[in-house]
């Protein structure tokens, strides 16, 4: 049984998936197992993979053609793993050679700590980097940003496997249960990591951990490039989903978090309204009472009362001023931007309407 066992899902792969398993047989911390998890490729990605296990006998390949979606391929893969921690690979991004051990150290100074994410480069097709993978870190960054946008990024984290078992978590599923059944939803795909991710900081303790330690591939091919609207509307639509499953848990009122969310760094049209004042109370009353009182919840409140009025000038202003207090963060740098300037975009600002949302 090895310390880490690592799920590197795959299909038709073949330009990448050299570099990302090399990437991982390079790491500095050598107590690992790599489960590829190949969904039926038919370019070579699975002769690929078959002789790197050839060559090292830590990495195992299993064929899942049958798996519905992501999200039941790396639940086939949940069920195969026996190590104490679970690392994610993807099969188009490059571990950098310390991620396994600062992760091993994060999860072993901490034995409360659930899931381990980190920062992370952003690199082309080519391997130059185009931009930086920025996530919530501190204490509580992850469980306070969970209703606005997804909270780690899914191809830098690592997950302690008995606690996940302890707690049913699966990908795609509720495993809280606090909505009723009736209401309950599945996400096999598009956003099956928020979902899985955004329960488990509910329950649990997650972090990031403040350093860049992957390489995420963006190519044109990515989901989130392919199916911009489709992913967005998983992720809207999981982002109302936790924040009612957390009202009904803590038994305290809810707040619709649409105009607050900055899924892919853009905020959402709704109405074409631009003062969403009253929707910003809600939202400060119910994350003061449900949230822990920290300097991460500040921040969180500063910059969602920023964007909670859209007239330009007005955000540009409140915006000004969150920064000279808290600093100039990535992500929210990158969604006030968008906003104001929307010709420089890479993807249209999504207009909500009664059908759900459109480009």
């Amino acid at each position: 049984m090895a310390t880490f066992d690592v799920l590197l899902p795959v299909k038709n792969g073949i330009d990448y998936l050299g570099e990302a398993i090399d990437s991982i047989c390079q790491q500095t911390f050598k107590d690992w197992r790599m489960l590829i998890l190949d969904h039926g490729s038919t370019d070579g990605s699975l002769e690929l993979a078959q002789r790197y296990a050839e060559q090292d006998p830590r990495i195992e390949v299993h064929c899942l053609p049958w798996a519905n979606g992501l999200a039941g391929l790396l639940n086939a893969g949940l069920d195969l793993c026996n190590g104490k921690y679970v690392l994610r690979q993807d099969a188009d991004d490059i571990s950098l050679p310390q991620r396994m051990q600062v992760l091993f150290n994060a999860l072993e100074d901490d034995e409360e700590l659930v899931l381990v994410g980190s920062l992370g480069d952003v690199v082309d097709a080519t391997g130059n980097k185009i931009g930086i993978l920025d996530m919530p870190t501190g204490q509580f960054g992850v469980l306070i940003s969970t209703p606005f946008r997804t909270p780690v990024a899914h191809p830098t984290v690592a997950m302690r496997l008995e606690a996940i078992r302890k707690l049913g978590a699966r990908y795609g599923i509720d495993f809280i249960g606090a909505m009723p059944e009736e209401k309950r939803i599945q996400v096999p795909g598009l956003a099956e990591d928020y979902f899985l991710f955004g329960q488990l900081a509910l329950v649990g303790h997650c972090t990031n951990v403040a350093q860049s330690l992957i390489k995420y591939r963006w190519h044109g091919n990515n989901v989130g490039a392919t199916k911009y609207v489709d992913q967005t509307q998983v992720a809207l639509n999981i982002s109302r989903y936790l924040t009612e499953s957390l009202s009904i848990m803590l038994g305290i009122n809810s707040f619709d978090p649409a105009p607050f969310c900055n899924h892919g760094v853009n905020l959402i049209n709704i109405d074409g309204r631009s003062d969403f004042t009253q929707e910003y109370q809600d939202l400060r009353a119910m994350m003061t009472k449900a949230m822990p009182h920290s300097a991460e919840l500040q921040r969180e409140l500063s910059f969602r009362k920023a964007i909670s009025n859209r007239s330009r000038p007005v955000m540009a202003a409140r915006y000004f001023a969150h920064t000279q207090r808290f600093g100039v963060h990535h992500v929210e740098y990158r969604t006030v931007r968008s906003w104001l300037i929307n010709g420089l975009k890479k993807q249209p600002i999504l207009t909500l309407t009664h059908s759900g949302l459109t480009a």
